[in-house]
């Protein structure tokens, strides 16, 4: 399995409890998909660069996983149909950065 760095930009119009919620389906989501995930931070609500979907700004979430790598296109289609997630960057972890 590889590690993955997910930064995720949900709409502002949830509320705290409302996130948790979401968050916690995405990581049942990688749990189904036989992954696990190390770590969850919740950077809160911040303004974006230009409106994305008619929203100024969004609550950014990054998580730290492990997924296996034929999963991987599932998932990201799932991110893409979850109507919560106004934009998602999913990034593989290499060793190097994880060193330093």
């Amino acid at each position: 399995m590889k590690n993955y760095e997910l930064l995720a930009i949900f709409k502002p119009s949830l509320d705290s409890e409302e996130l948790d919620k979401v968050v916690e389906k995405i990581s049942d989501e990688i749990k189904s998909y036989k992954g696990s995930v190390a770590s969850v931070d919740k950077m809160g609500r911040k303004k974006l660069a230009y409106d994305v979907q008619g929203y100024r700004d969004g609550f950014f979430t990054t998580m730290v996983l492990s997924i296996p790598g034929a999963n991987v296109v599932d998932f990201k289609r799932n991110l893409k149909l979850n109507e919560n997630v106004l934009r998602f960057m999913f990034m593989e972890v290499s060793k190097k950065a994880q060193a330093v």
